[in-house]
């Protein structure tokens, strides 16, 4: 796992042991954290999980409190 990534992951981590989180939702942060831990170029999965991230966001099922932390994750993301 990259250094860089290591805030934006266990921040994700938690968030994905949330209960009042819709299964799709915790499927797609673990897909996020796969592909923030594959090889390869640093801004290719910045952006990648930016855009996956902006997708979650836009969840009816989902909590503004979550919303808001999936807010901040992007917010990390988009100073690396």
């Amino acid at each position: 796992m990259n250094s860089e990534f290591s805030e934006v992951t266990e921040n994700m981590k938690e968030l994905a042991e949330d209960g009042t989180l819709p299964k799709n939702v915790k499927q797609k942060i673990s897909y996020i954290i796969e592909l923030l831990g594959e090889n390869g170029e640093v801004s290719m999965k910045v952006s990648r999980a930016i855009h996956e991230l902006e997708d979650l966001v836009e969840d009816k099922n989902l909590q503004a409190y979550s919303r808001t932390q999936l807010f901040n994750l992007i917010s990390i993301l988009e100073s690396l």
